[in-house]
């Protein structure tokens, strides 16, 4: 946690507009300049190239406490552990003379990049080029339920029906199915004295490491068996 020796910072959700108050401008000051400071550093350790913006959450006008020494003031981060979205910082007064501690809520905005569809696309649909683009977006809101790498996701199938401009996350993306019903396939099984391989069918559709009823096409045993990929499966012996 970083400490920040200046002006204060408070936690009152707020109202009408502001007049002038020398306590509320030494606690926005401070709470954008410690943000400012943070943010920065966030960006410059994490690598990512994007804008940010800082709004200080209104403070109500009646609050009176008096105001503290510039060199007894304290802020640091409250929550969460990284400088972006909804954050609160913590201010504290630790002059001889004047004690306190507030808490100023505020919304720190990262703007960058991120993949959303270029038009509504259904259920498992396969996802192409021509079906992304990049677009800013605030990522502070999206938590880590964003993108930015086209080759994560082209060759994807959607899990469900998405809208136009809706951004691109991975828990809305599954492998496309490497291995479909109906599909030739090798079976293989192995261990260190013995390798077999035998003709079958695949019964079921999978990706790459998921389990498939599959039909020995010699024995017509039906079996499961973990895709290894395309035409390729293989059962434990």
């Amino acid at each position: 946690m970083r400490f920040l020796t200046g002006c204060a910072v408070l936690p009152i959700f707020f109202c009408a507009g502001l007049s002038a108050n020398p306590l509320i401008e030494q606690l926005i000051g401070t709470t954008e300049h410690f943000l400012e400071q943070e943010i920065q550093e966030h960006l410059a350790n994490s690598g990512r190239d994007a804008r940010h913006q800082i709004q200080v959450n209104r403070l109500d006008p009646r609050l009176r406490l008096p105001l503290c020494p510039e060199q007894s003031l304290n802020a640091s981060l409250e929550s969460p552990a990284e400088p972006v979205g909804r954050v609160t910082v913590r201010v504290s007064c630790e002059s001889p003379t004047v004690r306190w501690r507030l808490f100023v809520p505020a919304q720190v905005s990262l703007f960058q990049p991120v993949l959303v569809l270029t038009r509504p696309l259904p259920r498992h649909s396969l996802i192409s080029p021509a079906d992304i683009a990049m677009l800013e977006r605030d990522v502070g809101l999206l938590g880590n339920a964003y993108l930015t790498d086209p080759q994560q996701v082209v060759g994807m199938r959607l899990r469900r029906q998405l809208g136009v401009d809706t951004v691109l996350a991975p828990n809305v993306l599954e492998q496309d199915e490497v291995v479909k019903r109906g599909d030739k396939v090798v079976i293989s099984a192995s261990n260190p004295q013995i390798d077999v391989r035998m003709p079958g069918e695949a019964l079921e559709s999978g990706n790459t490491g998921s389990q498939i009823r599959v039909r020995n096409s010699r024995s017509g045993r039906v079996i499961s068996a973990r895709v290894l990929g395309p035409g390729q499966v293989e059962v434990a012996l």
